[in-house]
C-alpha cells in the first residue's frame, strides 16, 4: 500500500440540496497527481491547533495546495484591494500544519499558496501584489486553458535538488498567482526564479527535511503528461514512502 498523503482543502460555496453551502473542496488534479505517483490521498479539513500533531501522526506526507491569499496581518502587512479569498480559519490550520511538519521533518510538497503559507509560518513575508510592486510585463496569472500550458520560463539553480529532479536548469511552467515570496524565512532558500526575479521554488536548508516547494501549478501540467510535473509528484510520494518505512 502506498503512503498516505494529507492534502489541504479549500473552502468554497457549493450548490447542494439545501441550497448554497460552504464545503471543504479539492480539485481532482491534486488527487490525481498523488495517486499517479503511487500515494493515497487523504483530504484535510481545519482542526484545532492541539489536534494537528495527532492528525500528522496518521499521514506520511503533507501537500499544501493553492487557493486564496494569506491574511497579510500574519506577516506584518495590511490588506490591499487586490487581495482575495482570505480565510483566517484555513490560514491558522495550515500554519499549524506547516510548523509541525517542519518540526518533524515530514515530507512536504507546497504548491503556489502552499509555499506562501509555509514561508509565513516560518517567519517570512510576501509580495502583496506583483503587478503593483514589480510592474513586470510578464503575466503571473494566466487562467482558463492556459493553466495546462507551460507559458512562463523559470531559471533553476544548477546545484539544487530541484534541478537534479527535473533534469534541467530552464523549465517552462504555468503561472496562476499575484503574490509571491518577499523575505524568505530562515531555514529555507530560493532555488528558482522567473525572468523578472519572482521566486518560483524553494528548498530546505536542512538536507534531512524533504521539502519541494514551487510557485507554479504542477498538478495541472501533470494532467497533460508534463514530465517534470509528474517527477515532482513522484519524488514527493517516494519521500513519504521512505519516511513511512523509517518509522515502521
Amino acid at each position: 500500500m502506498g503512503p498516505l498523503i494529507g492534502i489541504t482543502t479549500r473552502p468554497r460555496l457549493v450548490h447542494a440540496s439545501a441550497g448554497d453551502l460552504w464545503a471543504d473542496t479539492l480539485s481532482h488534479t491534486y488527487r490525481d497527481g498523488v495517486t499517479r505517483g503511487g500515494g493515497i490521498p487523504v483530504l484535510l479539513t481545519a482542526v484545532n491547533d492541539e489536534a494537528v500533531p495527532t492528525l500528522l501522526d496518521r499521514i506520511d506526507g503533507l501537500l499544501l495546495t493553492g487557493g486564496g491569499d494569506v491574511d497579510p496581518t500574519l506577516y506584518g502587512s495590511k490588506p490591499t484591494k487586490e487581495m482575495y479569498g482570505i480565510d483566517s480559519k484555513r490560514d491558522r490550520f495550515e500554519i499549524a500544519l506547516a510548523r509541525e511538519a517542519h518540526r518533524r521533518k515530514m515530507p512536504v510538497l507546497a504548491i503556489c499558496r502552499g509555499i506562501q503559507i509555509l514561508n509565513v509560518a516560518l517567519g517570512g513575508t510576501l509580495v502583496e501584489d506583483i503587478p503593483n510592486e514589480i510592474g513586470s510585463s510578464q503575466s503571473h496569472a494566466e487562467i482558463g486553458e492556459r493553466v495546462y500550458v507551460p507559458h512562463q520560463n523559470v531559471r533553476i539553480d544548477e546545484s539544487c535538488g530541484l534541478a537534479a529532479l527535473v533534469g534541467t536548469t530552464e523549465l517552462g511552467v504555468n503561472s496562476i498567482h499575484h503574490q509571491a515570496l518577499r523575505q524568505v524565512a530562515d531555514g529555507i532558500h530560493p532555488v528558482a526564479w522567473a525572468d523578472d526575479g519572482v521566486i518560483e521554488a524553494i528548498e530546505s536548508d536542512d538536507a534531512g527535511w524533504p521539502l519541494i516547494g514551487v510557485q507554479w501549478h504542477p498538478e495541472y501540467l501533470a494532467t497533460v503528461d508534463d514530465d517534470a510535473s509528474r517527477r515532482l509528484f513522484a519524488a514527493f510520494v517516494e519521500n513519504a514512502a521512505a519516511a513511512r518505512s523509517a518509522t515502521a
